[in-house]
């Protein structure tokens, strides 16, 4: 952890309510104890029985993935019930009618991914290798990509899930984004978007500060101040055939500063009119 957390997180606002700070943790880890369990579920139960009975021209993953994307709606549907999570986002329907584009967002914290699956069903994710080794990796190793694939593998595998129509979602910092300062936009989303010919789908993931969801947060932690607030934009589409004169790194280069731009662009414009206590980092 750097300096600059450590200072940042000792100067955050004291506990004023006990309970409703515990609360927040309980549920917080009880919310990620079932996630757990329902990834152990799907991998075991359900991915063969959607195997036993996917029809031939039907594909496994499409199907699965939807499926997962089901499971997620219905898991941040029950932490919004309790209170803990609440994602607020406009023309729902926008999102559903998303396809084929590479899907990039900032990654304040863990629950970044779930939140756009459940809102862009039709939908791949590269995550990070480390996940197989968790109770997720049933679902992982049978629906999604891990960044520990060969690249070109990774290439061809969203060249061939975008082709039918698919999205892919990268996070391009390729972690957390810290509280404090800011991590470098790495390639990976632009050469994929440019080797697949799809354009890049930028969101803004805004809301309060997700302190106890982000990078090196304690597992006993929670924003004591406010519930989690997921505030998710659509930013307008980057094409890329504006790239396609340029060589491949080069063009790589101006699309992720491209992407890195317009995110940061719609976090500074955010941040002007939020009215919330705190405020996540971008």
């Amino acid at each position: 952890m750097s300096r600059q957390e450590v200072s940042y997180k000792s100067k955050l606002p004291k506990i004023k309510n006990i309970f409703f700070y515990m609360y927040g943790c309980i549920s917080k880890i009880l919310a990620m104890f079932w996630f757990g369990l329902g990834a152990v579920i799907l991998a075991l139960f359900v991915f063969p029985f959607i195997r036993l009975f996917t029809l031939a021209h039907k594909d496994f993953g499409i199907i699965a993935r939807a499926y997962v994307s089901h499971t997620f709606r219905i898991f941040l549907g029950y932490l919004h019930i309790c209170k803990v999570s609440i994602l607020k986002v406009e023309n729902i329907p926008e999102f559903h009618n998303i396809h084929s584009k590479i899907i990039i967002a900032n990654h304040p914290s863990l629950l970044d991914f779930v939140y756009i699956m459940a809102l862009v069903p039709n939908s791949t994710c590269i995550v990070r290798g480390g996940l197989t080794h968790t109770p997720l990796r049933g679902v992982i190793k049978q629906a999604y990509i891990t960044n520990t694939t060969d690249f070109e593998d990774v290439l061809a595998e969203c060249k061939k899930l975008t082709d039918k129509g698919c999205n892919v979602i990268v996070f391009p910092e390729g972690t957390r984004s810290p509280r404090v300062g800011q991590n470098n936009y790495k390639k990976g989303a632009a050469r994929i978007a440019l080797y697949c010919g799809c354009d890049v789908q930028p969101m803004f993931i805004g809301g309060s500060d997700k302190y106890g969801l982000g990078k090196h947060d304690p597992l006993w932690s929670y924003n004591h101040v406010e519930p989690y607030l997921y505030d998710i934009k659509m930013l307008p589409v980057i094409p890329v055939n504006q790239y396609k004169e340029l060589s491949e790194p080069i063009a790589a280069k101006h699309l992720t500063e491209e992407m890195e731009k317009v995110i940061r662009a719609a976090g500074d414009e955010y941040g002007k009119t939020y009215t919330g206590l705190t405020l996540n980092n971008y």
